[in-house]
């Protein structure tokens, strides 16, 4: 009787013990992952640009944390606006939503977290307290966006890192695709015009996921190498849906958005001016299409998408883009006698 008592008593404490242990295991916070995706891709000669969030839709839990790397030469940034609030604007200066946010920011409704301009291999990570689900924009690019949706920590994430990994590469690969498939399309473009014609520039807005729109863009002047005579006009038109560019001759302006004196509208909209050195100074202004009509809010003017030269002596003209001069939107006119 005894022993039997004994055991009882020895029985109740190793359950105890189990119980405790088990409980002191459950306690244990679970540790806070951190991913990892990017920002942008380009091709070896940069000419070809992918502007997108790779991936541009992930699930995490709150408390984890994203470390984004920028591995392009082209500026990119990651924001997060709080509900409602009007997007800043870019250029000429980036004002942030507004300013720039440390590295490490935790991610919350209550305020807006903007990492800054950011470019070849910098990184930028941020942290998401609580559940929600998250928009994700670049100031640099308007059709540029993504989504963090966070998860309580009971839930069951959809994918591991590994699956992003994958899903990022081929990502990738279709849009520096598709990118050198538009510089093609810009060359015909040109070429069926005129002579003298060159595309400033094409791109194309895609959805690579459900999270966001994501752009293949080949930021060159196709064709970058022209020949004409006194007397010729060169034109450029930009193919590029919510991106600009600008034709830039002799010193760059320090706002690239002014327009240079001297510059006339055609009939059709398009600007127009005269050159007769190659070292005069002309910049076109923004050409591009306008942002996209909502409804709701009044319709947009019509695009600037043109701009036209006309060349009054002999000279080699080199010009750039403005804003993408960085990654080789460059060109040059020869004008013979």
């Amino acid at each position: 009787m005894r022993k039997t008592w004994f055991s009882k008593v020895r029985l109740a404490v190793t359950a105890l013990s189990v119980l405790v242990i088990g409980f002191v295991v459950s306690a244990t916070p679970v540790q806070a992952a951190v991913w990892n995706a990017d920002v942008g891709v380009q091709s070896t000669d940069l000419g070809n640009q992918g502007l997108a969030f790779l991936p541009s839709e992930l699930w995490i839990h709150a408390g984890d944390s994203i470390v984004w790397s920028f591995p392009t030469a082209e500026v990119h940034t990651v924001t997060f606006l709080t509900p409602g609030q009007i997007r800043p604007a870019f250029l000429p200066v980036s004002v942030g939503c507004p300013g720039t946010t440390p590295d490490g920011s935790n991610v919350t409704v209550a305020a807006c977290v903007n990492s800054g301009v950011l470019l070849n291999g910098q990184t930028y990570t941020v942290t998401f307290p609580n559940p929600g689900n998250f928009k994700l924009v670049c100031l640099a690019h308007i059709r540029m966006s993504g989504t963090v949706r966070v998860l309580n920590l009971s839930q069951t994430l959809p994918h591991d890192q590994a699956f992003y990994d994958h899903e990022a590469q081929n990502e990738r690969a279709e849009l520096l695709s598709d990118a050198s498939s538009l510089a093609g399309r810009g060359l015909s473009a040109a070429q069926r015009t005129s002579e003298n014609e060159v595309t400033a520039g094409i791109a194309e807005v895609v959805a690579l996921t459900g999270g966001g729109s994501s752009s293949a863009a080949a930021w060159r002047f196709l064709k970058d190498k022209i020949i004409v005579h006194v007397g010729d006009t060169v034109e450029w038109t930009n193919l590029g849906p919510a991106y600009n560019h600008t034709v830039t001759f002799g010193t760059e302006p320090m706002n690239l958005a002014t327009v240079s004196p001297g510059v006339t509208v055609d009939s059709d909209g398009a600007g127009h001016a005269v050159i007769g050195s190659p070292n005069d100074n002309v910049n076109s202004g923004y050409i591009g299409v306008a942002t996209q009509d909502r409804v709701g809010l009044a319709q947009s003017p019509l695009d600037v998408t043109r701009f036209r030269v006309t060349f009054t002596a002999p000279g080699t003209f080199n010009y750039i883009c403005g804003l993408h001069d960085n990654v080789g939107m460059v060109g040059k006119i020869v004008v013979l006698p």
